[in-house]
């Protein structure tokens, strides 16, 4: 409840904007236009996820990952590792926190290990692991746009050493904090029992069908909403009580909305002014700009949003390196505060509806350390091959 009214107030603080005058019009139709797809993209993978945990999907992936495990947690937890890396490259920071996320629960819950090893995993994954390829992340592809016609291959070129650093350091991280859980030994489950069969073969097919689509270059939000109306037609049919309202994350499309029309007006009162003095000319590829433009970009994702962040910084940052260090601060710094990326937002309400808790506090007391370090390390890595 508190994401929507902290979300209504940004919204209304951003209409006044416009009505005042400060916020033009046509500026935020613009802003619109560039953050549409993905609002819609999170609404359609959310209802995706909500219908195949309802069918039990994800209880049975759970189940046949922890046998092939074989009773060690930490092969469990490297599995999840492998997963969230390759989800996240390829699928983006969103779907693994949305698919992934209920996955990892349900399993560390049928060999009774404490999930929070396994939930940090993927929320901080879902973040560093999305600088690789532009598909990994909504900034990426505004960022490949910037970037001009480079392609995939210029954009890895650019990314591809700084998105193992920022891969690498949290997972030692996560390894230091869980080594007691991921020490234990587990009995495996036995198999799940299915419900419905109708209904488990349709969304396994649905989601077989969703995941090569949504890197096959076709906007992702179209393969998503596909998916999405697939599924409601399937369960109005086989069991309408699990279609409902609650299906769509409202709160948190609320505060999204409300964090990009809350940033387009600041940015509107001079804010991008404000940035290029602290970020330099972003012209050239001096370690200090850099670091200072990963630095701005960390520190904005946590202010605001890392999309919202992005945008902001966007028209400082000329020179390819400079781009890929904003990118560096804006994904893998988006660790701090619980709004800092879309994907964080996504993934604490998964854990709340699958009645795991998480406190804000000692989530950012961990993103404090590993945020600062991911960026400068991965940053250090872009200096280095730059």
């Amino acid at each position: 409840m508190r994401s929507l009214i902290f979300g209504l107030a940004l919204l209304a603080a951003g209409g006044v904007a416009i009505l005042v005058g400060e916020f033009p019009a046509q500026d935020g139709l613009t802003l619109l236009d560039r953050v549409w797809p993905v609002l819609l993209f999170v609404v359609a993978i959310t209802i995706v996820a909500e219908l195949a945990a309802a069918a039990g999907l994800f209880d049975i992936i759970a189940a046949w990952t922890t046998r092939v495990a074989r009773g060690s947690s930490w092969l469990l937890w490297l599995l999840t590792v492998a997963v969230a890396v390759v989800s996240t490259v390829f699928l983006s920071l969103d779907t693994t926190a949305v698919l992934l996320t209920p996955i990892v629960i349900t399993m560390a819950r049928q060999v009774r290990v404490n999930p929070m090893p396994f939930a940090l995993t993927t929320v901080m994954l879902a973040n560093c692991a999305s600088l690789l390829l532009p598909v990994s992340n909504l900034t990426n592809l505004l960022a490949e746009q910037r970037l001009g016609d480079v392609g995939t291959a210029g954009f890895l070129a650019l990314s591809w050493a700084p998105a193992i650093v920022a891969v690498l350091v949290p997972i030692g991280v996560i390894a230091f904090i869980g080594r007691h859980t991921l020490a234990l030994r587990y009995e495996t489950t036995e198999c799940v029992e299915v419900l419905d069969r109708r209904l488990v073969i349709w969304t396994t097919v649905v989601v077989i069908a969703l995941l090569p689509a949504l890197v096959s270059g076709v906007p992702v939000w179209i393969p998503a909403c596909t998916a999405a109306a697939v599924l409601l037609a399937v369960f109005l049919v086989i069991r309408r009580d699990a279609v409902r309202p609650a299906l769509v994350p409202w709160q948190t499309l609320v505060l999204a909305v409300g964090l990009f029309v809350a940033m387009g007006a600041v940015n509107a009162l001079g804010l991008t002014e404000v940035l290029r003095g602290l970020a330099g000319t972003g012209t050239g590829s001096g370690a200090a700009e850099l670091f200072r433009t990963s630095a701005l970009g960390l520190l904005g994702a946590n202010a605001a949003n890392n999309l919202p962040a992005y945008l902001a910084l966007e028209p400082v940052a000329q020179h390819p390196l400079h781009l890929m260090a904003l990118l560096i601060g804006v994904n893998a710094g988006s660790l701090v505060t619980p709004w800092a990326s879309l994907a964080t937002l996504l993934w604490h309400g998964r854990l709340a509806r699958l009645g795991v808790e998480v406190p804000w506090g000692r989530y950012m007391l961990i993103g404090l350390v590993v945020a600062p370090v991911t960026v400068a390390a991965a940053t250090g890595v872009l200096v280095l091959l730059g």
